[in-house]
């Protein structure tokens, strides 16, 4: 994917969204629409009625793999969940059974038998469970001879019409098809032979294909199965998820009722990734019209995780009856603005922050789609609250945060309060015991002024954060800002880090209502680098990011647990000193506008033989500076060498070399730092 680009977005349905509407706190999915055109007219989707809004439900696979508690009380369990914590009222309806539930053998007839010990009962008394609370029952085999655990649990090639038979006398109205020990027999074939199958029963099953992208089935699936997975396996991390949603964000075209692109399964609530990383998570997905599959174990989920699945605004964005998987308009420096266009003439906008610190992230009303209006109202999906912008769209974005909005243009507009946007100017890097001026500021986005603005800024415990400006005003008008400054001081011995500060602002509409705001900010204690030449691995990285595993210093990447890796090593010559990590990666050093050069040897790491791509490219700020092409691991290092002089700071980037996450062991080696 390009580092940036912009683009509007067509408008093709007439109307707005009407200001009750936007009030509703859980928008109801009206009526279903029809299929939408397919991109190839030798590609049409299913006629058969299924699918035509994204499939919502849960899979076993994310949080219990092919463990004992993967049984027949987790899964009753999980259906009685989605009843007590009103996820079947959102629209989640499908209970999935993954990998493991079959005994390794076929029966002497050849029919698939349940594993007594996980389904005593067996699938269809399962089944019939899942379905006496009003929901819908999947089930999982592969397009091989077997399926993907290494326990060898048998696949449906050559058992197609027989294997399709059982899940329908058993209930079953969901497959996951999986795509290991395929024998090599052409994807197409195999997955169209399930589809004829699975049609000959006669019941109903929606069919998910997951080939993980390798055939680039979007071009050729519409009309085979009615979602298809787009890339591999997601992992319970942020580099992950990030890498799927880039891999999936340039396939809208491919998205329709009834055919959809399908980005693996959710994460939320597994434990990897911070609440707000799991909100860009359920939010990225949703507005890429995704299938909505909760991946965590229900029964030990937290409220929060609850809260995150259950919001009925955001699931209204994906579950939209027009059927669009939301398009880019532009993206840059880590901040993406996404908008999908939405049945009844509004637009859904996500501004997403990829990077490792807030960032201001702004569009248009006319970027995204909408038509002249003269102000349109704006519903923060995640704070349920309405408000009104002249035209501009823009929020400063905590880091891995997204802000979404539905945006409509509406006559009644001026019965809401203006929108205000918060933010922080420039970057707040302090060191410990030293004063620093942060200035914050308030900007009426609206057409009406706002009144009575005030603003504060409140840091950690035991910090001093002291106003040294005007912190309110008695009128703010449309287009103008209150900037108000604070002197900001982290105590003596402070560790270096990321510390939270949080900037607020209450104000009034003209009518007298009152609204409060905030956004949660980052201020970051540094510790100035040394003067002369250091290795970067024994330096305090700001962030880092990473596809597999933590980063490693003066180690090669191991995938799992920090300090697993091997001795770094790159066509056959042993480092002691560097980085090791796995692609996508992006590690980030404060270099405080007082370094001049960085240099490396950089290649795939010998560890995995054969396998395994990565590009390098080393930023300054927000220029790159220096980069390789796609190295491979039959290539020997290469030196590489960035002008970072003037730089605040400096990433180092490894990209997957444009063919996906595999084995990609990137090593920046006797990685220095020269000050």
């Amino acid at each position: 994917m390009r580092d940036s680009h912009t683009r509007t977005i067509r408008r093709t349905v007439a109307g707005a969204l009407t200001a009750g509407m936007l009030c509703a706190a859980g928008l109801a999915t009206p009526a279903l629409a029809a299929p939408a055109a397919a991109p190839a007219d030798d590609a049409p989707a299913l006629a058969d009625g299924l699918a035509l809004t994204p499939p919502m439900g849960f899979n076993n696979w994310n949080s219990t793999h092919c463990r004992a508690d993967f049984d027949e009380a987790m899964v009753k369990g999980i259906a009685d969940l989605f009843v007590e914590k009103g996820l079947k009222d959102a629209g989640y309806q499908y209970v999935n059974l993954d990998d493991c539930w079959a005994l390794p053998q076929r029966d002497a007839d050849g029919k698939l038998v349940p594993d007594p010990a996980r389904f005593p009962n067996g699938i269809a008394a399962v089944a019939d469970y899942v379905h006496a609370k009003g929901l819908k029952f999947g089930i999982y085999t592969s397009a091989g001879t077997k399926t993907c655990n290494t326990a060898g649990f048998p696949g449906a090639l050559g058992h197609e019409y027989s294997d399709a038979r059982q899940f329908a006398d058993w209930g079953v109205d969901y497959l996951k098809y999986d795509n290991c020990n395929n024998q090599g027999v052409d994807a197409r074939q195999r997955y169209e032979t399930m589809r004829d199958a699975l049609k000959a029963t006669g019941r109903p099953i929606v069919y998910s294909i997951c080939e993980w992208g390798q055939n680039r089935p979007w071009e050729w699936a519409a009309d085979v199965g009615h979602l298809w997975r787009t890339t591999g396996d997601i992992s319970d991390n942020w580099g992950s998820m990030l890498q799927i949603l880039k891999r999936n964000l340039p396939l809208a075209p491919y998205a329709g009722p009834g055919h959809w692109n399908d980005p693996d399964m959710l994460e939320v609530g597994n434990g990897g990734m911070t609440d707000t990383e799991y909100r860009s998570h359920f939010s990225m997905w949703s507005i890429m019209a995704a299938p909505l599959l909760i991946g965590a174990d229900l029964r030990t989920a937290s409220q929060e995780t609850f809260d995150i699945l259950g919001n009925k605004e955001v699931i209204a964005v994906d579950q939209d009856p027009l059927g669009k998987q939301g398009e880019v308009v532009s993206s840059g420096g880590g901040r993406w603005v996404v908008a999908k266009e939405m049945a009844d003439g509004s637009v859904a906008v996500a501004l997403f922050n990829e990077s490792d610190t807030a960032q201001r992230i702004a569009t248009t009303a006319g970027a995204v789609g909408l038509p002249d209006a003269a102000a349109y109202t704006q519903r923060d999906l995640w704070r349920h609250r309405t408000t009104h912008t002249a035209g501009t769209i823009a929020a400063t974005v905590p880091a891995h945060g997204t802000v979404l909005l539905r945006i409509a243009a509406d006559g009644r507009w001026a019965a809401y309060p203006p929108a205000v946007e918060l933010g922080l100017d420039g970057d707040p890097f302090l060191q410990a015991a030293t004063p620093a001026t942060l200035t914050g500021t308030v900007t009426d986005l609206g057409r009406t002024a706002a009144r009575r603005v005030s603003v504060s800024l409140t840091g950690p415990e035991g910090w001093t954060v002291r106003p040294v400006s005007a912190t309110t005003a008695p009128v703010l008008a449309p287009g103008k800002s209150l900037r108000a400054k604070w002197r900001v001081t982290a105590p003596a011995g402070t560790p270096a880090g990321t510390y939270g500060l949080t900037l607020r602002a209450s104000y009034r509409s003209p009518s007298g209502t009152p609204v409060a705001t905030e956004v949660p900010l980052t201020a970051t204690v540094v510790v100035p680098p040394p003067s002369g030449t250091s290795y970067l691995s024994d330096r305090p990285w700001l962030s880092a990011t990473n596809g597999w595993g933590p980063v490693e210093r003066d180690a090669s990447n191991g995938e799992q647990a920090a300090g697993d890796g091997n001795p770094i090593t790159l066509g056959g010559t042993a480092y002691a000193k560097g980085l090791g990590v796995h692609a996508p990666s992006d590690v980030s050093f404060y270099t405080g506008e007082s370094c001049e050069r960085v240099t490396a040897d950089v290649g795939v790491d010998d560890e995995k033989g054969t396998a395994g791509t990565a590009a390098f490219e080393i930023w300054a700020d927000g220029t790159k500076v220096a980069s390789t092409g796609v190295l491979t691991n039959a290539m020997p290092a290469q030196s590489l060498t960035a002008d970072v002089t003037g730089a605040q700071v400096v990433r180092l980037v490894v990209t997957d070399g444009g063919d996906g996450v595999d084995s990609d062991h990137a090593d920046w080696a006797d990685a220095r730092l020269t000050c």
